[in-house]
């Protein structure tokens, strides 16, 4: 608490008086008042008396931590939306990115053009990439500006592009030595983590060893670890789980799996089983934890319907297979017939956003209804909607039970990531329908299983996954808890209000109850305004 000495010799910035403070840590709130000077919480105590630039009652509101989003996407879409709004209104301060083996770096010998052109279709903007590495990256975002801070990852489908591993085998020797000195220097820049996306090419294309052998070339690096999102597909609920448990046991970094769930219709009911997994290794000194989002619908791209090999090589190669009549006629039985389902379900998968003319009309419609209004097949409309866009479609896939969430939210390993990105509905995506999770997560848990009845966990336990949980894990030493001398990233908000309005028919809505957010000191959400602000910074492993 602040002492009468600091009291008299201070002047603040700004003073949030009589507010209920949620400190991250999971211990039980208390009262008080937040002094701010610069970019810092420089008091917490009775500030009633001290001078400030500009004061602000917090009576009825909780001060909490800026919340870190551990899993989100916006590498690019920060750079096209700079303001980020879907989350700075939110409460987001912080985004970790390069998740699911996607990051904008390193580009290697290949060049930025080509590792945009490989993965354009997943990291997608209208912003060309005319950087090589993370540092680079890094000055063009900051000189842009941004909103709320990101940590950067690593991703493996760059290294597998910039190594020329586009083939649908385990890397050779020699892509393999490329990929650790390319692995390496990016997380000497500052990347956090090294993230896999085994669920589709380049990335998926890896055996186990592969991706031990990689995190072992980063495990020398302190606070470094593995990110996964596992591999996909008919009864892998489990087996996926235990590949992660296993790379982290035998390449001695700690674990984050990703958007944990289970997918198959088949399997809901049985989270127990994933759960049990986690605890057993967790109980046998596996440094492993997962996030998690309170949606029971996913975000996929609709390359992940399509066979793998057909994918191999470069975007020309891959779409050159699907003119083929010969080809495309065994890629069609293939999709027909299931990868990650059997069979699909068409009915549940919807399109989220498009950038194709050919495309136009279908945002918000169901792949099943596509083909019906073309007079086709579902899995010939899959093939000409990804062949009109490039090699992907954004989708929705309603595919998860609220069971199964509620249970992955609860358990004591869990922390919360969106895998949303920031967007604004003027901006780029503004044509688009994406998942609600985008713009609601984070008010979502705050108000559906806080606040409502059933009560799923206790405020402080929902703060701490959203904050210090996943500054625990990213290894940040000024962020995530509400104390002296941590970087002022703030949220206020009323937890009798708090709520995502954010739906599936129109998810481009801001949420309710959060007046306040403070990135780095700044007010970037001010009375319920965004103030065009930009105080964010690209943040560094270490730093």
């Amino acid at each position: 608490m602040a002492s009468n000495t600091e009291l008299g010799n201070m002047t603040l910035d700004t003073v949030i008086l009589n507010g209920t403070v949620v400190d991250g840590s999971g211990k039980p709130a208390y009262e008080s008042d937040i002094g701010i000077r610069a970019d810092e919480i420089a008091m917490i105590g009775d500030l009633k008396n001290l001078e400030a630039r500009r004061r602000i009652d917090a009576s009825g509101f909780v001060i909490a931590p800026g919340f870190i989003d551990v899993h989100g996407h916006s590498d690019i879409t920060l750079l096209s939306d700079p303001c980020g709004e879907s989350k700075i209104y939110q409460g987001v301060t912080t985004e970790v990115t390069g998740n699911c083996s996607f990051s904008p770096f390193p580009a290697g010998k290949v060049g930025p053009d080509v590792l945009q052109n490989q993965l354009k279709s997943t990291l997608i903007s209208n912003f060309s990439w005319t950087w090589n590495n993370l540092d680079e990256w890094a000055l063009v975002v900051e000189k842009n500006g941004i909103s709320i801070n990101i940590a950067p990852q690593l991703g493996h489908a760059a290294l597998r592009v910039a190594a020329g591993a586009l083939h649908p085998n385990p890397a050779s020797k020699d892509e393999l030595e490329e990929m650790k000195k390319l692995a390496c220097q990016t997380i000497e820049q500052g990347a956090f983590a090294l993230t896999t996306g085994l669920s589709g090419p380049p990335s998926g294309y890896a055996d186990t060893n592969e991706v031990i052998d990689l995190c072992k070339a980063i495990s020398s690096f302190d606070g470094t670890f593995y990110t996964t999102h596992a591999r996909v597909g008919p009864g892998r609920h489990k087996s996926a789980i235990e590949e992660a448990v296993h790379i982290g046991e035998k390449s001695g970094i700690p674990v984050q799996f990703s958007h944990l769930s289970i997918t198959e219709v088949s399997l809901h009911g049985k989270s127990f089983e994933s759960l049990k997994i986690f605890e057993d290794a967790h109980g046998s000194g596996v440094d492993i934890s997962y996030d998690v989002y309170p949606y029971t619908a996913a975000g996929a791209g609709l390359k992940q319907v399509m066979p793998a090999w057909a994918q191999a090589g470069t975007i020309e190669e891959y779409m050159s297979r699907l003119s083929d009549p010969r080809t495309r006629e065994i890629i069609k039985a293939e999709v027909a017939t299931g990868i990650r389902e059997k069979p699909p379900r068409w009915d549940a998968w919807f399109i989220a956003f498009t950038q194709s003319g050919p495309n136009a009309g279908t945002v918000g419609k169901s792949v099943e209804k596509i083909a019906a209004e073309r007079g086709i097949d579902p899995a010939e409309a899959v093939i000409q909607m990804v062949e009109a866009e490039g090699g992907n479609v954004m989708t929705l896939v309603h595919n998860r039970s609220e069971e199964d969430v509620r249970k992955f939210l609860q358990h004591p390993l869990s922390m919360i990531g969106s895998d949303g990105r920031a967007i604004s509905p003027d901006g780029f995506y503004g044509t688009g329908r994406p998942h609600p999770r985008f713009y609601g997560t984070y008010p979502r848990i705050l108000g559906k299983y806080v606040r409502e009845k059933p009560q799923l966990f206790s405020i402080e336990t929902a703060i701490h996954k959203m904050t210090g949980a996943p500054a625990s894990r990213m290894g940040f030493k000024d962020r995530g808890i509400l104390n002296k001398f941590m970087k002022a990233d703030l949220v206020m908000f009323d937890p009798d209000t708090v709520i995502d309005n954010a739906t599936f028919e129109n998810p481009q809505r801001y949420p309710t109850g959060i007046p306040y957010v403070l990135v780095n000191g700044k007010f970037v959400i001010d009375d319920g305004e965004h103030t065009g602000a930009r105080p964010g910074h690209v943040l560094r492993r270490g730093a």
